[in-house]
């Protein structure tokens, strides 16, 4: 009903989980998670939860699946506090051009926060991570979070 992905669209998101994607740290039967191609200057190591069935917003997406997106949300939020020794975490999801949404396909971030890494402040600094130290991150997560209850 409110969609605006393109005719013939080719979802980056759906191709991460159709080539099982190096940098998942998360492959279950309805959700994948991974370490983001993007990050902050002092928030590494970004966590991407998406649904392995192809939705483009937070309107489409049925509530059984929305309820394990959080569900994992908060495994991912835990995991990254002991593995990163973040002192806190940011989720964010974005819906439609005016919410900021850029790829159409539902998305959940959980961004590891420090205490004064401006993250509101260097928002537009957002660059591409390295993708050495992409894999390094999501060997971190996926390790621990296998664990994680």
């Amino acid at each position: 009903m409110f969609n605006h992905e393109p005719k013939n669209y080719k979802c980056p998101f759906c191709k991460y989980v159709e080539d099982k994607s190096p940098h998942l740290v998360y492959s279950g039967k309805h959700l994948s998670a991974f370490i983001s191609s993007a990050q902050w200057p002092k928030n590494k190591g970004i966590v991407i939860i998406i649904p392995n069935k192809h939705y483009e917003n937070i309107y489409d997406i049925p509530d059984h699946i929305l309820e394990k997106v959080h569900v994992l949300a908060k495994k991912v939020a835990l995991t990254m506090k002991k593995t990163y020794k973040s002192d806190g975490v940011s989720m964010r999801q974005h819906n439609e051009p005016a919410g900021n949404q850029s790829i159409w396909h539902y998305h959940f971030q959980i961004i590891p926060r420090y205490n004064k890494d401006d993250l509101y402040v260097n928002h537009r600094k957002k660059t591409d991570i390295p993708e050495k130290e992409r894999l390094k991150y999501a060997h971190l997560i996926k390790r621990e979070l296998k664990y994680a209850k």
